[in-house]
């Protein structure tokens, strides 16, 4: 579960699943099996069976949480560059207009950090500290409405498929009826 105001669980979330984690250990202790104890405090067996494993292997400290399994490629000062560096605009940074994607902020991210990061990781990094991706507010100014409507009437129906007469067919996909 992720949230804007800085990603992970709220300490209060946190604290509940240590609690759970602590109650699982007492009815190790007790010798009560996986399933019940998943059912009662309703979780996964699996996830039982996991700390019953490292219960035994380590004693209840091993059933603690760890925390993050691992730290944000960019830190919190780091990310206060970054958006000091989006505030400027693409158009500071070389690009010929104001648009923000995420293949330029992670060019952005190697030039000026030195360090690679997906797509995917930029874009939850930038929805963990409550930026949300933006649609135009009004259109392009270099949008020629002549061009468009000429490319809707005789480019447009060649890409589009046409669609099948109605007619005597089959429901099924992977048989269709032959003709």
């Amino acid at each position: 579960m992720r949230y804007p105001q800085g990603g992970g669980l709220t300490a209060e979330r946190q604290a509940f699943r240590e609690r759970v984690r602590m109650e699982a250990v007492g009815m190790f202790a007790d010798g009560r099996g996986s399933t019940e104890i998943a059912k009662e405090l309703r979780g996964s067996v699996r996830s039982v069976q996991r700390w019953r494993r490292a219960w035994r292997e380590a004693g209840s400290d091993a059933v603690r949480s760890r925390g993050p399994a691992s730290r944000p490629k960019l830190s919190d000062v780091l990310f206060a560059v970054l958006e000091e560096e989006l505030a400027k605009g693409p158009v500071a940074h070389g690009w010929p207009d104001q648009r923000w994607t995420l293949a330029r902020i992670k060019t952005l991210i190697g030039r000026r950090f030195h360090k690679s990061m997906t797509l995917s990781g930029i874009s939850q990094m930038l929805r963990r500290h409550g930026w949300s991706h933006q649609v135009p507010a009004r259109r392009a100014v270099e949008r020629d409405e002549n061009v468009v409507a000429g490319w809707v009437k005789d480019v447009w129906p060649h890409v589009e498929a046409r669609r099948r007469l109605s007619g005597p067919g089959s429901y099924s996909k992977t048989k269709p009826d032959s003709r």
